[in-house]
């Protein structure tokens, strides 16, 4: 099951950390087609957030078609965006792994790293 973090330093809308969290695991393959998402009592007791914030967020990804709400179950995974490209044991990974450990060793911080990879990613797309 996935845990939400909330960092209220970011800017960006609690609602919408919440969104991108489910989609980045369900882009890793964290979350899987027919999974639960906690309920938002339970992300409200994890994360001192406002339930109508967690609805929201629900009901973005539920318009967007990635999760479906079931009656008296909860919140499930409809749809995935994981890609075997960028699964657990892909090359791919293996090789940022390697990678970010290369820029580890060569004294990095993970903020470097975040801007480094955030400045080619923009360059690339």
């Amino acid at each position: 099951m996935i845990e939400f973090r909330i960092d209220r330093r970011s800017g960006v809308a609690t609602y919408l950390q919440l969104v991108q969290q489910v989609k980045h695991a369900l882009r890793l393959g964290m979350l899987e087609v027919g999974d639960r998402l906690p309920t938002a009592k339970e992300v409200v007791a994890a994360t001192a957030v406002n339930p109508n914030t967690v609805l929201k967020a629900y009901r973005e990804l539920e318009r967007e078609g990635l999760v479906e709400p079931r009656p008296g179950l909860g919140t499930f995974v409809r749809r995935s965006l994981a890609s075997a490209a960028a699964g657990p044991d892909s090359r791919l990974r293996r090789e940022l792994e390697a990678w970010t450990s290369a820029a580890q060793a060569e004294g990095l911080t993970r903020e470097d790293v975040e801007a480094l990879v955030k400045a080619v990613i923009d360059a690339q797309y």
